[in-house]
């Protein structure tokens, strides 16, 4: 393993466990030879992927950087194809990532206890 993901595998994640985290790079890997086909960065061809879900849908990144920010807007001229986007979709499907995107007891909007939308005043 190299030293970039035996640091990853320090974190507590468990997408990052020693047991997940070379199928989880795999995936990435995937991902950046995409991107490098299309001349694009994976970042890029992340928020392509979001834009490309619909006429409804628009990614919404941040960023404190003026030059992430260009590479941001860049991603509005990746086209992806029907078959691109399949094959993107089969990576980020739930079953094709390994680890839970969380560890144990800790609190996400799974285990939040939000009200109803209904009950909330205009």
């Amino acid at each position: 393993m190299n030293a970039k993901l035996t640091t990853l595998a320090s974190h507590n994640q468990p997408r990052f466990q020693p047991g997940n985290l070379e199928h989880n790079a795999n995936l990435y890997e995937r991902v950046c030879e995409i991107a490098a086909k299309k001349g694009c960065t994976p970042s890029q061809l992340a928020l392509a992927w979001v834009q490309h879900q619909g006429n409804d849908v628009c990614p919404i990144p941040g960023t404190t950087k003026i030059e992430n920010l260009n590479q941001n807007i860049g991603a509005l001229s990746v086209k992806l194809t029907p078959e691109e986007m399949a094959e993107l979709e089969s990576i980020a499907s739930v079953d094709a990532v390994k680890g839970d995107r969380y560890e144990s007891g800790m609190s996400t909007w799974k285990t939040s206890d939000t009200p109803p939308l209904s009950s909330w005043k205009a």
